[in-house]
C-alpha cells in the first residue's frame, strides 16, 4: 500500500533520513521501532507531508505523493496522529472531531467514532484542554479517524497516557486493524506494547531502516542491538 525507497531528508546541514526503504503492506499493523532521535517520527511527517524530502520515492497505492500537499494525502486516504496529540484546546471535543470535515458537503460525525471511544460522547461539549492525557489520545485518534482513511500513521500514541487507557488505545488499535482491515504503521518504543499491537515490525537507527520481520523475529540480539538505552 504505502511504498517508500532511497528517502533523504535533512534539518540544515544534519542528514536525519538515509535512503531509507520502507514497504508497508496493505491490511498489517507495522510497527516503526528504535531510540530517540532515529529519524522515526521525521519520516511519518515526511509520509505526511508535513516537511519536504530532498530525494526518494513514496508511493501510496501505486500514485507519486511527493509533491502533494499534507491535505491532499489526506483526501487520498492518509490518517496522521502526531506525537504530542495536538488537539485544539479550545475547542470542544465535537468541535475538534467536525475539523477534518471543512469543505464537507456532511459535517456529521460518524457514528462508529463514539462506538469506539464512547468518552468522547459523554464529553462531547468539553473542551479538549480540559481532557485528560489520555482523552486526548483518544480524540486525536477519533479525529484522524473521521474522514475514514485507509492507512492510519500513530506516532507513539500512548506517550505520557496512564496505563487503563494504554489498554483501551492497543485494544482500539487491534480492533481498527485485525476486524476492519486499517493498514497502520505505529511509531513505539515501548516493547510490550508493540508485541500487543503490532504484526510486524522496521528498526530504524541513525535515520536509516536496519532490520524488518515479523513480530515474532524479533529476538533478543536485535533488542540488544538497536532498542536498548
Amino acid at each position: 500500500m504505502l511504498q517508500i525507497k532511497g528517502l533523504n531528508q535533512y534539518y540544515g546541514g544534519s542528514h536525519i533520513l538515509r535512503d531509507v526503504d520502507l514497504d508497508v503492506q496493505e491490511g498489517r499493523c507495522n510497527c516503526l521501532m528504535g531510540r530517540n532521535g532515529m529519524g522515526k517520527t521525521t519520516l511519518l511527517k515526511c509520509i505526511m507531508g508535513l516537511i519536504k524530502v530532498e530525494s526518494g520515492s513514496m508511493q501510496f497505492k501505486g500514485r507519486d505523493i511527493v509533491g502533494l500537499r499534507p491535505q491532499e494525502r489526506a483526501r487520498l486516504g492518509i490518517g496522521y496522529v502526531p506525537q504530542g496529540r495536538e488537539i485544539f484546546g479550545q475547542l470542544t471535543v465535537e468541535e475538534n472531531l467536525k475539523v477534518p470535515l471543512a469543505g464537507k458537503r456532511s459535517k456529521g460525525i460518524p457514528k462508529r467514532i463514539y462506538e469506539l471511544f464512547p468518552v468522547l460522547a459523554e464529553m462531547a461539549r468539553r473542551r479538549g484542554g480540559d481532557l485528560s492525557g489520555g482523552q486526548q489520545q483518544q480524540l486525536a485518534i477519533g479525529r484522524a479517524l473521521v474522514l475514514n482513511p485507509e492507512i492510519l500513521l500513530l506516532d507513539e500514541p500512548n506517550e505520557g497516557i496512564q496505563p487503563n487507557i494504554v489498554k483501551e488505545i492497543s485494544a482500539v488499535i487491534r480492533k481498527l486493524n485485525q476486524e476492519e482491515g486499517l493498514t497502520i504503521l505505529l511509531v513505539e518504543q515501548k516493547l510490550p506494547f508493540a508485541r500487543a499491537t503490532a504484526d510486524c515490525f522496521n528498526i530504524m537507527n541513525n535515520g536509516r531502516n536496519v532490520a524488518q520481520g515479523e513480530m515474532a523475529d524479533l529476538d533478543d540480539s536485535l533488542i540488544q542491538e538497536h532498542l536498548t538505552v
